[in-house]
């Protein structure tokens, strides 16, 4: 992306993170945020990335409620942005954080099943006089 691209797309996430905090649809979560924005080199589309802390049922109403106020989105973003044309906003769930925590839970268990392992090995071949149980 060129220098314009990545300020325009700076722009328009800060722009949007305020305007998605100050909604006042009852249906939208607590936690909605804006992670990210691209922008198309003639700046004609804005890809935007959301994440929603919480189960399913908050991911789907943080869609609904973001689709119903799209419109809304778009004006107020024309009327902040000084740009010809103000993109069309295309909404996507950005699931990075999900998959990072999963990432973390597969890495915990690994390292725990390691260590147990290393447990396991360092009893059976710490003693070896006591087991063959001989005493000597």
């Amino acid at each position: 992306m060129s220098e314009r691209n990545v300020r325009v797309a700076g722009e328009i996430q800060r722009i949007l993170s305020d305007l998605v905090r100050e909604l006042k649809d009852p249906r939208k979560p607590q936690m909605l945020s804006i992670t990210g924005v691209k922008v198309t080199k003639d700046l004609s589309v804005a890809t935007v990335y959301y994440s929603v802390y919480g189960g399913a049922e908050d991911k789907d109403k943080a869609r609904t409620v973001l689709d119903s106020s799209a419109g809304f989105l778009r004006r107020e973003l024309g009327k902040r942005l000084r740009l010809r044309k103000v993109p069309e906003l295309r909404l996507l769930l950005d699931e990075t954080i999900e998959r990072g925590f999963a990432m973390d839970a597969l890495i915990d268990r690994v390292i725990f099943a390691d260590e147990k392992n290393r447990a396991s090995r360092e009893s059976r071949t710490a003693d070896p006089e006591t087991a063959d149980g001989t005493d000597n």
